[in-house]
């Protein structure tokens, strides 16, 4: 074969899609390579979708990359609907004429075929429904793309109250959209405290306290039953388990996401939770490879979790599977988890393993900032805590949670990546802090009330810089 006439065709335009195309186009100059999308024409940020519905950003802010930086760089791209994946004769069917209502996708017009050598498939998520009586309502949706904002848009023109079911990140999310509008918003949650199956509790009853000062009713235990309609295909109202009925015009569903495996799976490719692959992202069909949200790790690696449908673990996806799209076999190895966040004004960071429940061996220690003995959950623009997991023989850190307070991820990876041992972390505290120059530092604080939970007498290292101590 003409390595000229190789050509790549990737399947989805998120994070990972595009960091493959990009690296792709690097370590084979001259190959073609074709990126196709339903959701939109450009490769956009996901994560800043809310910013657009809360009117901080229009559409052309969202787009990392000027529209001529795909001409530029031999990047073709395809805004169409793939309907068919034929890994036998290597080729795909489409069709350029299509709808979306509610992540069902009806093609139009005239279906097209294209050829490829080597094919990504990076399809993303979406978002659960699990067959709820009235979740086809209008005014019922779920958030995860483009699609959604738009239909978010529509849907909640002239209304009042809202009810969102499901905590998780994407349900906050929903919930500060929501409120910038001045639209009441319910918050269902079934579990006893937010976010509780992935937070330990003090930072979850923490990001609760926070909720709720933003004037959102969040209903701990409290789980949706049915919706109702007002005798016109709309939304007026959900019945919890409880028999309570809440009225609302709007509903959001916001109960996780699922890898996108319709398309892989009618393709014969073997499927589970997400499209299986090994550890270079290949699946089980020749020159066809997989990577990101939409993906399941066949045998992941001790303490790594087979599906990871996260900005940062696609991106790396991205950049390792562009490898093997140019023959260069690589294996996937994300490294240290991290994943970051915003609870309303909170800035949330994790690093390595925090899991809601203590692993046997760990130890941990939670500091909340506090003012006059009594936890404060707000201060300086938000509440402030830190968690940190350790290994109660070698003393080596595991895991790192921050709320309101921002480190350095490279500082906090190699702790983890070298098992630096707590006492020396928490002496070199200031070393990781990225928070602005005139920001209040939190270190002697920290350090402190570490040295009163474990009897120790450990001091933290001034940080370097010019206002370092102003506000210590």
């Amino acid at each position: 074969m003409n390595p000229d006439n190789f050509h790549a065709v990737i399947l989805g335009n998120g994070i990972t899609g595009i960091t493959a195309a990009r690296h792709l186009r690097v370590l084979r100059p001259d190959c073609r390579i074709t990126v196709i999308s339903a959701e939109t024409e450009h490769f956009f940020s996901r994560t800043a979708l809310m910013y657009l519905y809360m009117g901080h950003m229009e559409y052309h802010h969202l787009k990392p990359y000027e529209d001529g930086f795909w001409a530029k760089n031999r990047i073709e791209l395809l805004h169409a609907f793939v309907s068919q994946i034929d890994t036998n004769a290597q080729q795909l069917h489409y069709a350029r004429e299509f709808s979306i209502h509610n992540q069902a996708i009806t093609p139009g017009g005239t279906a097209q075929q294209l050829a490829y050598d080597v094919l990504l498939l990076a399809t993303g998520s979406q978002y659960n429904r699990f067959g709820w009586p009235g979740q086809d309502l209008s005014g019922v949706q779920g958030l995860y793309g483009m699609p959604d904002v738009l239909q978010m848009e529509t849907n909640t023109r002239d209304v009042r109250q809202a009810v969102i079911v499901g905590g998780g990140l994407i349900g906050i999310e929903m919930a500060e959209m929501l409120r910038t509008r001045d639209i009441d918003v319910t918050f269902l949650v079934r579990e006893t405290a937010f976010w509780s199956n992935v937070l330990p509790l003090e930072e979850a009853q923490l990001i609760g306290r926070h909720i709720r000062e933003h004037h959102v009713d969040l209903r701990l235990e409290a789980e949706l039953e049915k919706i109702l309609d007002d005798g016109t295909g709309r939304v007026r109202a959900i019945v919890t388990k409880r028999g309570e009925e809440i009225p609302c015009q709007f509903v959001g569903l916001t109960t996780g996401v699922s890898p996108n495996v319709s398309l892989a799976k009618s393709a014969g490719l073997d499927t589970d939770r997400g499209i299986l692959v090994d550890e270079f992202l290949q699946t089980s069909a020749p020159n066809v490879y997989a990577a990101g949200d939409c993906t399941q790790l066949r045998k992941p690696a001790p303490g790594q979790k087979s599906v990871n449908q996260i900005w940062y673990t696609g991106r790396i996806m991205g950049e390792t599977v562009a490898r093997s799209l140019a023959g260069q076999r690589t294996a996937y190895q994300p490294g240290v988890f991290f994943n970051s966040a915003k609870f309303f004004d909170i800035e949330y960071q994790t690093y390595g393993n925090v899991p809601a429940k203590l692993p046997e061996g760990e130890q941990t220690f939670y500091w909340e900032f506090s003012s006059g003995g009594a936890a404060r959950p707000g201060h300086l623009g938000g509440a402030k805590a830190l968690r940190l997991n350790f290994r109660a023989d070698t003393r080596a850190l595991t895991g790192v949670n921050t709320f309101g307070l921002r480190l350095r991820h490279d500082v906090c990876d190699r702790w983890i990546k070298t098992g630096t041992p707590i006492e020396e972390v928490l002496e070199n505290l200031p070393a990781a802090n990225f928070d602005p120059e005139f920001f209040k530092q939190y270190e002697p604080e920290i350090v402190a009330a570490f040295n009163e939970q474990f009897g120790t007498k450990l001091r933290a290292k001034a940080k370097k810089g010019l206002f370092a101590n102003l506000f210590s």
